[in-house]
């Protein structure tokens, strides 16, 4: 049997777009499965300001750029939820949500990561009614209102900046005493008359009937909690890798995958790469550096096949 492609692409983030390039510019026949919108967690960038030799651009930008790359290089794009990935006999099988499948002689794994959920009460009931973990999605819902944003690393910080333009007030709260933002980007947030920044305060609890209308907080420091009005609430404390659906791997004590250099997995022909791997560094860059080194490597398997 022929399979229907050389290479298959789970994911169509920033890895899974440039692994789609260069396996399309090593001949191979590409497709690429993506279950809802191409660029992954790159869609939430306000400003992408720190890719290499890239003048600033909006994620979206990025996203649709790299996918006329692949595009024009022969890589196809299937927009449907891949249900599970097996291999049988050298060859990888994708169950599509439509009830058909896809074959391939290798495969890379870029599904990414979902945002985390905090589990206070509240928080999914209220779920689109004021508490979001997306910004770019979202924030025009809440022009000239009072927003809260969650978190302290590169993401709320994104978050922040983007709502900043569009709300009347923005507080971004988190747990520490500092920013683990990159210094660069904390230090605009920080220096931002929009945006109000509160160390050592947790969220505890999101109250309101059909929407948010308060916010429960509590001051480490002190253990005083107290209400504040709030329209709405983005929480942006992590991300979880979405592993289901793919075959048995080896992963990390966090549910990441582990790979080698080759970013080849525990299973022979299956390679990952983006925010589902393991890796102590998350970026828009490094995730595409790693789906060039993927699609390298799909290309060296099949071709000692």
């Amino acid at each position: 049997m022929t399979p229907d492609a050389d290479l298959m692409i789970l994911g169509a983030g920033p890895a899974g777009l440039a692994a789609a390039q260069y396996g399309a510019r090593a001949n191979l026949r590409v497709a690429v499965i993506e279950a809802l919108s191409v660029g992954g967690q790159a869609l939430h960038i306000d400003r992408l300001e720190n890719y290499p030799g890239l003048a600033p651009v909006s994620g979206q930008e990025f996203a649709l750029a790299m996918r006329r790359q692949a595009e024009d290089l022969g890589a196809v794009f299937i927009m449907e939820k891949a249900g599970s990935l097996e291999k049988d006999g050298g060859i990888f099988t994708a169950a599509l949500a439509s009830g058909r499948s896809l074959t391939a002689r290798s495969a890379v794994a870029a599904t990414g990561a979902k945002h985390r959920a905090l589990g206070v009460p509240g928080e999914e009931r209220l779920a689109g009614s004021g508490v979001s973990y997306c910004a770019a999605c979202d924030g025009p819902f809440f022009r000239n209102k009072r927003v809260f944003v969650v978190g302290g690393g590169d993401a709320a910080c994104d978050e922040a900046r983007f709502l900043s333009r569009l709300c009347a007030e923005v507080v971004l709260i988190h747990r520490r005493g500092a920013l683990r933002a990159q210094k660069a980007l904390a230090s605009r947030i920080q220096g931002s008359p929009r945006i109000e920044t509160r160390f050592h305060t947790r969220l505890r609890g999101i109250q309101g009937e059909s929407a948010v209308r308060s916010l429960v907080l509590e001051r480490l420091d002190t253990g005083e909690r107290y209400e504040e009005d709030a329209d709405g609430v983005f929480i942006c404390v992590g991300i979880t890798p979405q592993t289901a659906g793919l075959p048995r791997l080896s992963l990390d004590g966090e549910g990441y995958i582990l790979t080698d250099q080759a970013m080849a997995t525990s299973l022979a022909g299956l390679f990952a790469a983006g925010d589902v791997r393991s890796c102590p560094f998350r970026q828009a860059v490094v995730a595409a550096a790693e789906g060039a080194v993927a699609a390298h490597s799909a290309a060296s398997y099949i071709a000692c096949g």
